[in-house]
């Protein structure tokens, strides 16, 4: 059994998340961060899902039962823990959520001292340790050396501040008014309080968690009620997050959701202009429309691309000395400010920007169009690897010849395979994507 995905362990709580699973997964954790122990302190924190409250407890059991000390602090959203952890001197933290999931799943996510996520290499030994009963047992501390738990509810001051020094200092929000939907998330406290102390008009939209309503058609998955909100109000900008407030979605002043393709152009440009783009470049996944490279081209940015998934995008922005990487989907790192997708820190780049420009939200926020893009999601009875495919090569160049950009995967945990064509002739696209299902059914439903 694997335990790490792509992000942390998740899943739905009480089923796979459990309290045994998680107590015996914070100890294998405890185990191995106490080798290169500082404070013997561990941060954790956690979003607004009503099995929070379980796995916070069994969290604080395996960690105090090896010997740590905890801090707990409650609702906040991912990228605070992740400076929290190294602001309050911690040699690790832990974040309780499954980001954009429902409700009924949950996830734990781990960071360094320096608030980074793990690498899969730690996340391996963690896993290792987590099956090794002998080594556990070896571990429980008695006595005095079992670790205590304390609760601090001081620290999101912190955070508030942090978050506004990425604004220059001599800007306000005095004038504009926001719409920010906070999904009934981590963000529900700590988003509108940023935006009134920066002199915003704030008007805030599902921020009532209950336990059950995180991310239940509002936030970044489902911003269309923020849309009718800014229209409705006639705000200037409107911003969606996830439950625990790593992703972002933007409205213009017209209710349009900007793509977050384009989000990336503009904040690349936007940084460009006023020399804080390092190295003249940024990180966008393999899913990222030809686009935005062509555009980026257009403005001497160089675009490096990566599997999708933000830690493969902090990789890399970490090999090439890069202060700015994303997704799609809206998790937008600013490495400057977060040292993962931060909500909060590329909502407030977008106000600067837009101050900036002193133009609306539609005038700045659209700065190319999309080319079509297709994908096809085909059921198959096999997987072959695509490089042993007799013609799969030439089949792939001749796209590219035609100035058609191809994305081939096969699912990691479905009989799928993933088919993405994207070009500039929606005809073109579409008559290739019609030949390629026919090769691929041929090799792998024959």
């Amino acid at each position: 059994m694997r335990l790490f995905g792509t992000d942390g362990v998740r899943g739905m709580a009480g089923e796979k998340i459990t309290a045994m699973l998680t107590m015996r997964l914070a100890m294998a954790a405890g185990i191995y961060f106490r080798k290169y122990s500082v404070t013997n302190k561990i941060l954790v924190g956690k979003d607004t899902r009503k099995s929070g409250y379980m796995i916070e407890n069994a969290i604080v059991s395996g960690l105090t039962a090896v010997g740590y000390d905890v801090r707990q602090i409650g609702p906040m959203p991912t990228p605070a823990i992740a400076f929290l952890t190294e602001d309050l001197r911690c040699d690790a933290g832990i974040m309780i959520s499954a980001s954009h999931n429902a409700y009924h799943d949950n996830g734990i996510k781990f960071f360094d001292k320096r608030g980074n996520k793990l690498g899969e290499k730690i996340e391996a030994q963690i896993e290792k340790i987590y099956f090794d009963d002998a080594l556990i047992e070896a571990h429980q501390a008695k006595n005095m050396d079992i670790g205590q738990a304390k609760r601090i509810d001081d620290v999101i001051g912190r955070y508030i501040v942090h978050i506004k020094n990425s604004m220059p200092r001599s800007m306000a929000l005095t004038g504009m008014r926001v719409v920010l939907d906070t999904a009934n998330g981590a963000a529900y406290k700590v988003a509108p309080t940023v935006f009134r102390e920066l002199g915003a008009d704030v008007v805030t939209i599902n921020d009532k968690p209950d336990g059950r309503n995180i991310n239940e058609s509002c936030g970044a998955l489902h911003p269309e009620k923020l849309s009718q909100e800014v229209r409705r109000l006639r705000a200037d900008v409107g911003f969606a997050f996830d439950g625990d407030a790593d992703r972002i979605v933007v409205v213009d002043e017209n209710g349009e959701i900007v793509d977050g393709d384009k989000l990336l152009g503009v904040l690349a440009c936007h940084l460009k202009q006023s020399n804080q783009l390092s190295n003249n470049g940024i990180v966008a996944t393999v899913m990222s429309n030809q686009a935005l490279e062509d555009f980026l081209t257009e403005k001497e940015i160089q675009l490096f691309r990566c599997n999708v998934g933000d830690k493969y995008v902090l990789e890399v922005m970490q090999k090439e000395g890069l202060n700015l990487g994303g997704e799609q989907s809206g998790h937008v790192i600013l490495s400057d400010y977060a040292k993962t997708g931060d909500a909060l820190a590329a909502a407030l780049q977008v106000v600067v920007h837009l101050i900036r420009k002193k133009k609306k939200a539609s005038e700045v926020l659209n700065p190319f169009e999309l080319y079509p893009q297709l994908l096809e999601n085909m059921k198959i009875k096999k997987k072959v690897p695509l490089e042993k495919m007799q013609g799969y090569e030439e089949l792939m160049e001749s796209l590219k010849k035609e100035h058609i950009r191809p994305l081939v995967r096969y699912s990691g945990t479905e009989n799928l395979l993933r088919i993405l064509l994207e070009g500039k002739d929606s005809k073109l696209v579409h008559d290739r994507m019609e030949e390629l299902i026919e090769f691929f059914t041929k090799r792998l439903n024959g």
